[in-house]
Order: C-alpha cells, then sequence, then structure tokens
C-alpha cells in the first residue's frame, strides 16, 4: 500500500495494492503494521460502520468532542463519494482547512482522517456504499458538526445545491463560528 499526508498533518491517503485477474481483484483493505510503519499512528480501530446512499445525499460535517472524538479510516466499496475532512484543531497551523478527494470503488483509495476532524461526504453515484472504521464508539452525547455550506470553510461541493439531500439534522448544523462560541 501507498501512504501520504496531505497537507492537514496527520491526514492521510493509502492507495492499496490490487491483484487483478480474470476471477476478479484481491486487495488488503487494512494492514495495522504497515499502516503503523508508514505513518507512525498506533491505530486501534474498535467500531466498523457502514451506510448506502443515493447520488446527491451529503452527510456531515459530523465529528464527536472530548474522550469520544474519533479517528477514522473511510473507503467506498461500491460507487463514488466526494469525501471531506475539516481540521479543527484550535492549535494546528491548518485550523478551518480542509481537504476533499473524490474516493470510489475502481481505485480503493482511502483517508485516514485524524481526531479532531470534522467529515462529511457527498455521494456521487446511486447505491453507492461507504464503509468506516473509528477508533472510538460512537456516543450521541458527543456529537458535534458543522454546516456543509459554512462560508468561512469555503467547501467546493461542485454539485447543484437544488440536487441536495440532506437530514433535518444536518441541514440544522452551527456554522464553525457559532460551534467555536457556543
Amino acid at each position: 500500500m501507498t501512504v501520504e499526508e496531505t497537507y492537514l498533518k496527520g491526514c492521510f491517503t493509502i492507495t492499496p495494492k490490487v491483484i487483478k485477474d480474470e476471477r476478479g481483484y484481491f486487495f488488503e483493505s487494512f494492514n495495522k503494521a504497515q499502516f503503523e510503519a508508514q505513518t507512525g499512528i498506533f491505530a486501534n480501530f474498535v467500531q466498523d460502520n457502514q451506510s448506502q446512499s443515493s447520488k446527491g445525499v451529503l452527510r456531515g460535517l459530523h465529528f464527536q468532542t472530548g474522550k469520544y472524538s474519533q479517528a477514522k479510516l473511510v473507503r467506498v466499496i461500491t460507487g463514488s463519494v466526494l469525501d471531506v475532512c475539516v481540521d479543527l484543531r484550535q492549535e494546528s497551523l491548518t485550523f478551518g482547512k480542509h481537504f476533499s478527494i473524490v474516493l470510489d470503488a475502481k481505485v480503493n483509495k482511502q483517508l485516514y482522517i485524524p481526531k479532531g476532524f470534522a467529515h462529511g461526504f457527498l455521494v456521487l453515484e446511486d447505491h453507492t456504499i461507504f464503509s468506516y472504521k473509528c477508533d472510538n464508539y460512537y456516543n450521541k452525547a458527543s456529537e458535534k458538526g458543522i454546516i456543509y455550506n459554512d462560508k468561512t470553510l469555503n467547501i467546493d461541493w461542485n454539485f447543484p445545491t437544488e440536487n441536495l439531500i440532506l437530514s433535518k439534522k444536518d441541514k440544522a448544523l452551527p456554522t464553525l463560528e457559532t460551534y467555536l462560541n457556543e
């Protein structure tokens, strides 16, 4: 696997070595020893989550706070998404900056998102299955979020706003400024 750090410290793209033949393909979706050797991060994933969504569904930007904050390793099993993470670590030189990447089932690239980041994704194909490993358990009381169209974040979702499908909860998320002043 090839691991590359993004311009957000601690945030990595991971491209697996895919072996293809007449039967199909095989790849390791995660190898703890290789991941740790290439990133210096000692991951202990304790929960796997999966969602299926239609084209235009936008989920996010979500995160958990305090002792329930989570690092995530995300990937697409079928379909494709525009995956976005935002650095919310106030001491970071890239605080408030975001990284976006198209993840799909063709390349099988993954994104490691460290603790202290908000995360969201926009589904680009119908019947997309999105999977992610978390290094901490979900805790509803610690769940927070930032509105997807926050003007200070200036995320280009590259999708017509009128065609987005959001949950009521995600439509009501605060701006980054409002969250920081709560």
